[in-house]
């Protein structure tokens, strides 16, 4: 019998004492398309990361074409033949189609690159995968969906016998999506092992012949064959696996929190927004009362994003009215936002809520040095007192007030930029939060929730949240509004507000919009 292309076994990997994977085994013979599902936090990129080399697992083996792996590192990764295609794609723009391909295994000939050499080896290459750009063609000047092509290209430059897509459909168009199907297929044909991560069950219907759920760092379920069924996944992924309670590291996230067990009680109208309308969205019309958190749930590409930072000011509106209060809000930059009183948590945390030079202290409160300065002169006693307070809040871990942002973990950075605004010297009417808890640990998660739960019960700040997670909705939300196209297609709430419902209502969306 033809030993697996892939095989994991056992593999455990914990970051401060919490598992991000639990004894996970998988296997991809070649020629298979293997779909890999789960929510956010569910252990999926660790895996891959595993995988690919960038983390060392604790336990477990993985094993490629029969030779095992305690753990990999990046350069005996790609030796083995395994290619990672994130979502995030490393090519570089400014280079021809043939010079991404061959970067860092450039043809030399007398100490000059072949490129004729080169470019006829890319064609060859772009021909296996379809591609309908040139070896010459300059990257930034082609669709997403070529440039994926020209990813995939590259691995198999390297003779990838095992390719791993990260969510490979979240910034393409519907026929991109289709054509990327097709190729996925076609590899699949010339014996590739693949592994392919997706939120998408259609897509796990239409190219998957195995199945495996990750659910908090362990497997809920593996199949194989055809014909998934749509229950049973959807079963597996918002479920924990029965006879198995939960881990004694980690609270269970989908429990609500104590200010979300019961609806709100309605106070005056915070946010209102009338027919509004801007880049990739409208026109939509919401509400969200004060001490009310309200959900925008969507998968990636609906819209949810940038309805966020249209408030925020971070992308113009085109048309449509928004009021906080009984006041309008026209905000053209953050800095109208903030003056109306909504401030916007982003997603990426890193690249657009920190300074990572800066302190603790400096980050959560630099927008507020005027406000805590006496005569004009910052006040380093004031400061530190907010600081205090604000750590305690939040439960910042270490609470160090000039330990560089950097040196914090992703849960303790997102409660940084959270931070920025609740604190005292901070006027927030509306907040606004882009995948609050993304790359977060569990404990974090379920402390975040219960901020800001805190915030919205205790203070009456209203909360618009984004979120691809389900578990993340039923948690923290009071009522979710279904996002997708740009436009608000349904709502939920009470005990209509379930993960299942979430998912099977995108599902039927995006089955709708193929159909």
């Amino acid at each position: 019998m033809t030993e697996p292309t892939l095989r994991i076994r056992g593999l455990t990997k914990s970051f401060g004492g919490v598992r991000a994977l639990d004894d996970v085994d998988l296997t991809v013979p070649a020629g298979q398309v293997h779909a890999l599902l789960g929510h956010n936090g569910a252990g999926k990129s660790t895996l891959i990361k595993c995988l690919g080399g960038a983390f060392s697992p604790d336990a477990g083996t993985i094993e490629v074409a029969g030779t095992p792996y305690p753990r990999l590192s990046p350069r005996e990764s790609i030796a083995a033949g395994v290619a990672i295609i994130y979502q995030t794609l490393s090519v570089v723009d400014s280079l021809t189609v043939a010079e991404n391909i061959f970067l860092g295994q450039e043809w030399t000939r007398y100490a000059t690159v072949h490129r004729r050499a080169q470019d006829e080896v890319a064609a060859g290459l772009l021909e296996r995968v379809a591609a309908t750009c040139s070896p010459r063609d300059r990257l930034s000047e082609l669709p997403m969906g070529q440039r994926q092509l020209v990813e995939i290209a590259k691995a198999l430059s390297r003779s990838a016998s095992i390719l791993v897509l990260d969510e490979p459909t979240a910034a393409l168009s519907g026929a991109e999506s289709d054509a990327l199907a097709e190729r996925v297929e076609d590899l699949r044909a010339q014996g590739l092992a693949i592994v392919y991560v997706t939120h998408l069950l259609g897509e796990v219907e239409r190219l998957a012949d195995a199945v495996t759920v990750l659910r908090d760092g362990r497997v809920t379920h593996q199949s194989s064959g055809p014909g998934q069924s749509r229950h049973d996944l959807i079963t597996a992924i918002t479920h924990q696996p029965k006879g198995r309670g939960e881990r004694r590291d980690q609270p269970h996230t989908t429990v609500k929190s104590p200010a979300n067990t019961q609806s709100p009680p309605l106070g005056r109208t915070a946010l209102k927004l009338n027919a509004l309308s801007g880049p990739g969205f409208g026109p939509i019309d919401l509400t969200v009362a004060e001490g009310e958190i309200v959900g925008l749930y969507g998968l990636i590409g609906s819209g949810r994003t940038r309805i966020l930072e249209t408030l925020y000011g971070r992308r113009p509106a085109s048309a449509g009215t928004a009021q906080v209060g009984e006041r309008p809000v026209t905000a053209a930059r953050p800095a109208d936002a903030l003056a109306a009183g909504i401030a916007l948590v982003p997603a990426d945390r890193r690249g657009q809520g920190l300074f990572p030079s800066l302190s603790a202290q400096d980050n959560t409160l630099l927008p507020s040095i005027r406000t805590l300065a006496r005569h004009g002169v910052r006040s380093r006693r004031t400061e530190q007192r907010v600081f205090a307070a604000l750590a305690d809040a939040v439960g910042l871990r270490p609470a160090r007030p000039h330990l560089p942002a950097t040196a914090f973990s992703g849960g303790n950075q997102q409660k940084l930029v959270l931070g920025r605004w609740i604190h005292e010297a901070r006027d927030v009417d509306v907040l606004l939060l882009d995948e609050p808890t993304q790359g977060v640990d569990v404990g974090a998660r379920h402390e975040i929730y219960q901020v800001v739960s805190g915030l919205a019960e205790q203070q009456g700040t209203a909360v618009l949240f984004a979120s691809s997670d389900p578990e993340e909705v039923v948690a923290l939300a009071h009522r979710c509004l279904i996002v997708s196209a740009g436009r608000i297609v349904g709502e939920l709430s009470g005990p209509r507000l379930t993960e299942a419902a979430l998912l099977a209502a995108v599902h039927d969306l995006t089955s709708q919009g193929a159909a």
